[in-house]
């Protein structure tokens, strides 16, 4: 029986070989896609889909252009709902409905004490509070008073929608089909509920797949020679995670993962935000209080940061409800003293994981940057010194995750050429966490400046 049933899958990848030879011989139209792959991030999603015959995948812009479309919400007055650029543009004028972060909360339940989630309800303008069984919701009240319940994975479930429509559009027929893409952290229950926000929109889960796996995938080290260990630097907006992978005949291993979930680009943000307030009321012996004044801070901080990887210097210019208008010119090396033990922890999750995994950073093949706040220099300055050699990042960091997650859902979907992509096991550690009570104490001792 096993010698017939080793024939029978040789004979099934001998047609799909051969009807790939003769679609690429003689033009014939390769099969529409099937399946699509979406990372469904904390600050940035996207979409992707895996060309048949060429191999290549396409990540897939919304009506505006956007790859990376922000992970934003907007339940408007008047009832319009604004998803990505859009929801952000008005977010300071309507900061209690729009809603953002909305990962940070999926699938998880929390105790009423918990104090990050105590934290988070200080930290976010809109409303935030837990169900009976320790679930996390939104609270959005409409102008006629109604007030509505959200939960992650339906704020997850409305962007994933938003991004199945582009990919329609795009490629003219429907989807029904996806990969997704979740931290490689997350446990059964949050790997489910992710998959969930999909299955709202009405899309099969094939494939729930690690981003540091998807990461890798992108960067076709699942067919380099000689590459075994690799580490997968991903810091996005919110969270830092590491993770040290093992591949060894196309499988992959997540040997080890540590990371801080207090710690990515709107914690950088979030410095510049308290120091540029500080220089305010200095300057004009006013409170900036105001919930829309503080929220045009906060975007506009967002794109200096941005501006800051390509450039030495910038201007930060806001015109405020309670101040009116005010500047400041702020460098590069500003930003980056002003984050300094911030960027420094970055070194503290590399380190533990590679010391669960057994590995020195000479031993370590290949290092992949994800996510958009490693286009920071500083950070890429960082992981480039701790191992002695540059990482990856030829892919734009924001749509690598993507990437992978779109060739895996072109090989399950049977795209041709035949490819055989790398299946992942897995983890048998827990991520190790860093809530530095340095990181703490430093930020304690800067609001006493």
């Amino acid at each position: 029986m096993a010698g017939a049933s080793g024939s029978m899958i040789g004979v099934g990848i001998f047609v799909l070989l051969l009807a790939g030879y003769i679609a690429q011989k003689y033009g014939l139209p390769p099969p529409a896609p099937k399946i699509a792959g979406i990372d469904l991030g904390t600050t940035y999603s996207s979409i992707g889909i895996y060309h048949a015959v060429t191999g290549e995948t396409t990540i897939i812009p919304d009506d505006i252009g956007k790859k990376s479309v922000p992970s934003v919400v907007a339940f408007l007055p008047n009832g319009t709902l604004l998803i990505g650029t859009r929801a952000v543009e008005q977010q300071e004028k309507n900061p209690k409905t729009t809603i953002y972060d909305a990962k940070r909360f999926i699938g998880r339940n929390f105790e009423k004490d918990n104090k990050d989630f105590l934290e988070d309800q200080k930290r976010y303008p809109f409303v935030i509070k837990l169900d009976d069984t320790g679930r996390a919701y939104f609270e959005v009240a409409f102008k006629n008073s109604e007030i509505t319940k959200f939960y992650p994975e339906e704020i997850g479930a409305l962007i994933i929608d938003y991004l199945k429509s582009a990919a329609e559009k795009h490629i003219g027929s429907k989807l029904s089909q996806v990969v997704i893409s979740v931290p490689a952290e997350f446990n059964e229950k949050q790997r489910n509920t992710t998959g969930h926000a999909a299955s709202l929109v009405g899309l099969e889960v094939r494939r729930v797949i690690s981003e540091p796996t998807a990461a890798a995938l992108a960067y076709g080290l699942h067919k380099k020679q000689g590459v075994e260990s690799i580490v997968v630097v991903d810091l996005g907006g919110g969270t830092l995670d590491v993770s040290v992978l093992w591949l060894q005949g196309g499988v992959f291993v997540t040997q080890a993962m540590a990371g801080n979930n207090r710690l990515g680009g709107q914690d950088f943000n979030d410095r510049v935000q308290k120091f540029i307030i500080k220089e305010i009321e200095k300057q004009t012996s006013k409170i900036v209080d105001d919930k829309e004044d503080l929220q045009q801070i906060r975007l506009v901080i967002e794109k200096a940061k941005i501006r800051l990887t390509s450039v030495p210097k910038t201007t930060i210019s806001l015109d405020l409800k309670s101040v009116g208008k005010f500047s400041y010119d702020l460098s590069r090396d500003e930003f980056e003293k002003l984050n300094e033990d911030l960027l420094k922890a970055i070194e503290l999750p590399i380190t533990a994981a590679l010391a669960d995994a057994k590995l020195e950073p000479s031993q370590v093949d290949e290092i992949v940057l994800v996510g958009g706040s490693t286009q920071v220099p500083a950070v890429r300055k960082i992981v480039g010194r701790y191992f002695g050699k540059s990482p990856n990042y030829g892919i734009d960091p924001e749509l690598a995750v993507v990437t992978g997650a779109s060739v895996q859902a072109g090989v399950i979907g049977g795209g041709w050429p035949l490819q055989v992509a790398a299946m992942e096991l897995p983890p048998k550690r827990r991520k190790r966490h860093f809530f530095t009570e340095q990181q703490k104490e430093n930020e304690k001792d800067r609001e006493t400046l």
